[in-house]
């Protein structure tokens, strides 16, 4: 038996490279066109949370709390299973982070206004993601969308907390730990499946753009 620490990262995967990028395939396929539905929506709520409307913080964290909740089900779940054991466990925990955003939307009061680099994280991850896997040797049938998959909401629902202030306190000091946990998961599953560079960018663009701005998700209702 093999010492533990002669073992690599790829050694822990229960599938080929091949068959993981096969499953957003197949995953993308059955749901078109809704990615450039979904997209449009996001792009909408964005910019009426940047003009300031009054119901645009409870539309969006509800459409979050779906998105979670969809890719915690159709995902994880109906697809994501099927290759990885572990994808249970991660649908449990997509599950209770659409619950947390579901509660912060329906005591959300207000929204504050969110850093240029933020709002343009969150503009930029459902526009520029599904171009992204064609610089790293992969299809576009293969990418990430947001609300659909894993990688693309996790990347913008961390852009876009610093803005909010829950009304619960519980919600303000976990809701962001699903999202910063699954992004951990998800590099280390791209850097083992022979994508290093894709699988950085969602702890790399935490670190530049979100983390400065990151204390904002602590002021919690008192």
């Amino acid at each position: 038996m093999s010492e533990w620490w002669t073992y690599r990262l790829s050694d822990f995967l229960l599938y080929a490279p091949r068959t993981y990028f096969r499953l957003f395939e197949l995953y993308n396929e059955s749901l078109w066109p809704a990615q450039p539905l979904v997209t449009l929506l996001w792009l909408a709520l964005l910019a009426a949370l940047w003009r300031g409307a009054p119901w645009a913080p409870r539309v969006m964290l509800g459409v979050l709390a779906v998105a979670w909740a969809w890719i915690a089900w159709a995902f994880h779940l109906q697809r994501h299973a099927a290759i990885n054991w572990a994808a249970t466990g991660f649908a449990a925990a997509f599950a209770v982070q659409a619950l947390l955003l579901a509660l912060a939307a329906l005591g959300a009061r207000r929204a504050e206004r969110l850093s240029p680099a933020g709002f343009g994280t969150a503009v930029a991850v459902p526009v520029l993601m599904p171009l992204l896997p064609l610089a790293f040797g992969r299809r576009w049938i293969e990418t990430e969308s947001f609300g659909l998959t894993p990688d693309a909401t996790a990347l913008a629902t961390l852009a876009v907390l610093p803005m909010f202030v829950p009304a619960y306190r519980f919600v303000c000091r976990t809701w962001q730990w699903v999202p910063l946990s699954w992004s951990l998961v998800s590099g280390l599953t791209l850097w083992a499946l022979g994508q290093p560079l894709w699988g950085l960018l969602l702890p790399v663009a935490f670190i530049l753009v979100v983390f400065p701005h990151w204390h904002r998700t602590h002021k919690c209702a008192h």
